[in-house]
């Protein structure tokens, strides 16, 4: 995500030639979204996306349970 940000701002840099990136190649502005592109086909096929998905969703499961223990005077269970 930090590339993508990276590449929208080299582009309106290079676009609005402004600082030293208005005499870069367009290869060199453009270069973010390549390595993007790169790193999402790579945290698909590898799975690490499906990964944090499911890990946020526990997360929020546990917090959830948690939440409701608390309101019926019941502790938490601690974590062993």
């Amino acid at each position: 995500m930090y590339t993508l940000i990276l590449g929208i701002l080299l582009v309106a840099l290079k676009y609005l030639e402004i600082g030293p990136v208005a005499q870069w190649s367009w290869w060199w502005v453009l270069s973010p979204f390549a390595v993007t592109l790169l790193w999402w086909a790579w945290a698909d096929m590898t799975g690490y996306t499906k990964r944090k998905a499911m890990e946020k969703m526990e997360e929020r499961k546990k917090e959830r349970i948690d939440r409701q223990k608390e309101t019926l005077g019941l502790a938490p269970r601690r974590p062993r």
